[in-house]
């Protein structure tokens, strides 16, 4: 080895034995008050790897050794930025009402009140109090899903895609399922529908083309191994122009006559009209019962604004097949979902669900409401800060979200931010990445807060990290 390869080789190793040793280093953060609930075992581990960044830097870029406090520094940045919990609530600031990667719906505060009872203490899931006996734990929400959509029987499981899974295995297993070209939809996640079809064991039948399927081409396609038609509502696009499809009516009525189960995936799933608020028109829960159809399932966690959940309606002697299916166990919902559920179902049969359920209270708003509260935070940010970070109150559009309503586009008011000195990225990496996280959108050379989906109790803490930016 050359003797200048050698000599650099000897003061690296020089420089790496004056790194402190790990338990040295975690004596330097004993009484830390920001280290206060860090388990031992994640200190040592995050020190271990502060550590042995520092050695990376050494060896690669050389330079001065880091003292313990810097270490020290480093280590405490590192565990108070992540927090003691990965899952952690943000402010979203998407405008984006159902986002499914911050948790779509929110909870009415009855359903957080629900969770809150249910979790601290035993209860009667599956316990029939009357006959001291072991009973269903989907009685707690069957009575409320059969009055409110019309249907014969409920099951809920946890989640739309494992309904469809559900219905197709318990009611099509090595027989074919007649579905139109055009609705054989993907979801977020690379979820298809023909992918849990082949899962389930059924065999998929398509008929007609992707932007016109007829009657007769169901009919025709009706044969000895027919197990069910599926008609699958695009709840997350739309095909326009010369178009044509069958409806939910026609389809019952020729299953009946050809003796063959009709059901129908809603998707998102509303039990209430929304065109009253200027929406475009979304087939409800009850209207698909009404047109006949044997099953319909649709999702807890969208436009009905409670958990995830899948929830499934129908004829009685369907649902009872399906949860007869050994696969419903391992599908079934949980106590919180039960509870959270029922309280949601509850505010619909109450007729408090657009004022108390947060998602349809947020599509709902009208747009001088949500203007209000732009400027509330606005008006909350020092004269100062808004220079610095160029803050203009500005009009935008915001997003159902979820897969629902893809065409629609809801008028709300959003703060801009970004200056050639703070640029709009910079901006929105420092607000995700501080306590809470904010997540906005970005826009061209702008970083909007969309205040639709900013809550009036995140005011106050969304203004103090704007403040301290």
């Amino acid at each position: 080895m050359p003797r200048a390869a050698r000599g650099g080789q000897e003061d690296a190793q020089a420089r790496l034995r004056g790194l402190p040793s790990v338990d040295a280093l975690i004596g330097a953060l004993a009484g830390q008050s920001a280290l206060r609930g860090v388990p031992r075992p994640r200190l040592t581990a995050t020190v271990r790897e502060v550590l042995a960044a520092e050695r990376r830097r050494l060896l690669e870029a050389g330079g001065p050794v880091a003292d313990a406090d810097t270490l020290g520094r480093r280590v405490v940045a590192v565990l108070t930025q992540g927090g003691l919990f990965s899952l952690a609530s943000v402010i979203n600031a998407t405008g984006v009402v159902l986002h499914t990667n911050l948790g779509r719906a929110l909870l009415s505060p009855l359903a957080q009140e629900r969770l809150r009872e249910v979790a601290a203490a035993y209860s009667n899931l599956e316990m029939d109090l009357s006959r001291k006996e072991r009973g269903s734990r989907y009685a707690h929400v069957d009575g409320l899903l059969r009055r409110l959509s019309g249907a014969e029987a409920a099951l809920a499981v946890n989640n739309c895609a494992a309904a469809v899974l559900l219905a197709l295995e318990s009611l099509a297993r090595g027989k074919e399922v007649i579905v139109s070209r055009g609705e054989l939809i993907e979801i977020g996640g690379e979820f298809r529908i023909p992918d849990i079809m082949r899962r389930s064991g059924a065999i998929l039948r398509e008929v007609g083309t992707t932007n016109r399927t007829h009657l007769k081409d169901y009919a025709s396609a009706i044969g000895p191994e027919t197990g069910l038609i599926l008609k699958v509502h695009t709840s997350n696009y739309r095909v326009v122009g010369f178009t044509a499809s069958v409806s939910s009516r026609e389809l019952a009525e020729l299953g009946r006559a050809r003796s063959i189960p009709v059901m129908e995936d809603l998707g998102s799933g509303c039990f209430v009209d929304l065109t009253r608020y200027g929406f475009p028109y979304e087939p409800t829960v009850p209207e698909v019962v009404a047109s006949g159809v044997d099953l319909v399932s649709f999702s807890g966690d969208k436009l009905l604004g409670g958990p995830q959940a899948g929830i499934l309606v129908g004829r009685a002697e369907l649902v009872e097949r399906l949860a007869r299916n050994p696969l419903n166990r391992a599908l079934r919902i949980d106590k919180f979902t039960v509870a959270a559920l029922e309280a949601t179902l509850y505010a619909y049969e109450a007729g408090t669900a657009i004022e108390s359920i947060p998602t349809l209270r947020m599509l709902t708003e009208p747009a001088g409401s949500v203007r209000r509260r732009a400027r509330r935070l606005l008006g909350r940010l020092p004269a100062e800060t808004q220079r610095a970070l160029g803050a203009q109150l500005v009009e935008s559009t915001s997003q159902v979200g979820g897969g629902a309503l893809p065409t629609v586009e809801l008028p709300t008011a959003a703060i801009a931010l970004g200056t050639s000195e703070r640029p709009a990225e910079r901006l929105d990496e420092a607000l995700r990445s501080g306590r809470p996280p904010v997540l906005g959108r970005l826009l061209d050379d702008r970083l909007l807060l969309d205040c639709r989906t900013i809550l009036a109790s995140d005011i106050a803490p969304l203004a103090a990290r704007l403040a301290a930016l």
